[in-house]
C-alpha cells in the first residue's frame, strides 16, 4: 500500500508540465466560443434569420443536454484512458460544429450542428479537465482545480464584448466562422500537445490487485450513485444548476429591460465572468473552513440571495452590473463546488464516472433553463419576475442541501 507522500511524488513525477497551463487557456476558448457566445449573438441570428427565439434557443439547450448525457461515458472513458485524445478530438468537433452553425442555411441544419457541439461540450468542458487534475495533482486537488476554474471564469470577460464586436462589424455569421477558427488553432494543438502524460487507473484501496474496472471500482462507484446522500446533493446541485444557468442566460434581456444598450449588457455579462474568477479565489480558504453540507447549503443560498438583488435593483445600469459581478462571485464558487463535492466526500475512486453522474442531471437543468427561461418571461410579465422565480428556486435547493447530511466515509485509491 503507497502512502499519501508517495502517492504525491508519484503524481508530481508523472503530471505533464503543460497541462494546468494548457487547461487554463483552452477552458477559456472552449466555454467562451461554444458557451458564451451565443447569448450574444441570439438577438442578432434571430433578427437576420427570422428563427424564433425559443426555436434558437432550444437548439442551444439540446446540445446542452446532448453533453450531460454524453458526459457520462465520456468521464468513464478518461478514467480509463486520459483525457489527451478526447478532449483534442472534441476541440476538432467543436471548431467544426460551430463553423457549420455559423453557416447554416435552415433551423434544421441549425439544430444538427449544436447536437455536434454538444458532444464537444461532454469532451473538453469542465468535467474531463477535473478527472485529469483530480489524477495528476491528487490526493489534495484543490489548487489545481482553482486555477484551472478562476482561468474559464474569465472565458464570458474575454469572449462576450470580442463576441459583440465581431458580430457589430462582421456580421454573426462570419463571427461566427472567426470563432471556430480560433478553437481550431489554439485548443485542439494545446490539448494533443500538452496532456501527453503516463495515466494509471486507480483502483479501491482495500483491493490490491485485479483490473480497475473490475467488480471492485464498480461496486463503489453504484453504491454511491445509490445512496441517499448523493441523490440529495443531486437534487440540490440541480435546482441551483437551474436557476444559475437561467440567470446567465437571462441576465442580457433582464439587463436590456433596464435600458441598458446591448454593449452594455454583454458588458455586464463579460464582468460577471470576471467576479467568478475573483469567487474563485476564495473557494479554497472557504473550503478550509466549513464542512461540505454547510458550505454547500451556504453557497446555494448566497447564489438565490444575488438572484433576487438583479430583479430588486431597477436601476442604474452601473448597479446592475456590480450586482451581475457579485452573482458571478457565487456562480464561481459553485463550481467549485461541484468539482470538489465528489473527492470531499468518497475520494477520488471513479472520479470520472461519479463526477460526470452528478453533473448530469446538472447540466441538464442548464440546458433547460435557457428554453424555460425565455418561454417563462411572457406568462409571468417580463425578466423581473423570472428572477424571481429563479431565487425561490434556490432557496429550495440550498434546503436539499442542508438535508443531506455530512460527508460519508471516504474511499481513497492509488495508482
Amino acid at each position: 500500500m503507497l502512502t499519501s507522500d508517495t502517492r504525491r511524488s508519484a503524481s508530481r513525477a508523472a503530471r505533464p508540465r503543460l497541462a494546468l497551463p494548457a487547461l487554463c487557456v483552452t477552458q477559456v476558448v472552449g466555454w467562451g466560443v461554444l458557451y458564451y457566445a451565443f447569448p450574444v449573438m441570439l438577438p442578432t441570428i434571430t433578427r437576420d434569420t427570422g428563427w424564433s427565439p425559443t426555436s434558437v434557443t432550444a437548439a442551444f439547450s439540446t446540445a446542452l443536454v446532448v453533453s450531460a448525457v454524453v458526459g457520462i461515458p465520456v468521464g468513464h472513458l478518461v478514467d480509463r484512458t486520459g483525457p489527451r485524445r478526447v478532449m483534442a478530438l472534441g476541440s476538432v468537433l467543436g471548431a467544426v460544429a460551430f463553423a457549420v452553425i455559423a453557416t447554416a442555411g435552415s433551423l434544421p441544419v441549425f439544430a444538427a450542428a449544436w447536437v455536434l457541439a454538444g458532444f464537444a461540450m461532454a469532451a473538453t468542458f469542465y468535467q474531463p479537465a477535473f478527472v485529469a487534475l483530480t489524477r495528476w495533482y491528487g490526493p489534495q486537488p484543490v489548487r489545481a482545480l482553482t486555477t484551472v476554474t478562476l482561468a474559464g471564469g474569465l472565458a464570458s470577460t474575454v469572449f462576450a464584448p470580442v463576441t459583440a464586436a465581431l458580430t457589430d462589424t462582421l456580421g454573426w455569421r462570419q463571427a461566427g466562422l472567426v470563432l471556430a477558427f480560433v478553437v481550431l488553432v489554439v485548443a485542439a494543438p494545446l490539448h494533443a500537445v500538452a496532456l501527453r502524460g503516463p495515466w494509471a487507473p486507480l483502483v479501491p484501496q482495500h483491493r490490491s490487485h485485479g483490473s480497475p474496472e473490475g467488480p471492485g471500482t464498480d461496486e463503489v462507484s453504484t453504491s454511491i450513485v445509490r445512496s441517499r446522500h448523493f441523490l440529495l446533493l443531486a437534487a440540490a446541485l440541480t435546482l441551483s444548476g437551474f436557476a444559475m444557468y437561467a440567470v446567465v442566460f437571462g441576465l442580457i434581456p433582464l439587463l436590456t429591460h433596464r435600458g441598458a444598450t446591448t454593449s452594455e449588457a454583454a458588458w455586464g455579462l463579460g464582468l460577471g465572468g470576471l467576479g467568478q474568477t475573483l469567487g474563485r479565489i476564495l473557494y479554497a480558504p472557504l473550503a478550509a473552513r466549513t464542512r461540505a453540507r454547510t458550505r454547500t447549503a451556504a453557497l446555494i443560498l448566497a447564489g438565490g440571495a444575488t438572484t433576487a438583488l438583479l430583479t430588486a435593483v431597477s436601476g442604474p445600469i452601473w448597479l446592475l452590473t456590480v450586482a451581475a459581478m457579485a452573482a458571478g462571485v457565487v456562480r464561481g464558487n459553485l463550481t467549485l463546488l461541484q468539482a470538489t463535492a465528489v473527492p470531499d466526500r468518497w475520494g477520488t475512486v471513479a472520479y470520472g464516472r461519479l463526477t460526470a453522474t452528478l453533473a448530469a442531471p446538472v447540466t441538464i437543468a442548464g440546458a433547460l433553463a435557457p428554453w424555460a427561461g425565455a418561454a417563462l418571461t411572457t406568462p409571468l410579465g417580463g425578466s423581473p419576475n423570472v428572477f424571481w422565480l429563479l431565487a425561490a428556486v434556490s432557496t429550495a435547493a440550498a434546503l436539499l442541501a442542508c438535508a443531506t447530511g455530512e460527508a460519508p466515509a471516504r474511499w481513497s485509491g492509488h495508482r
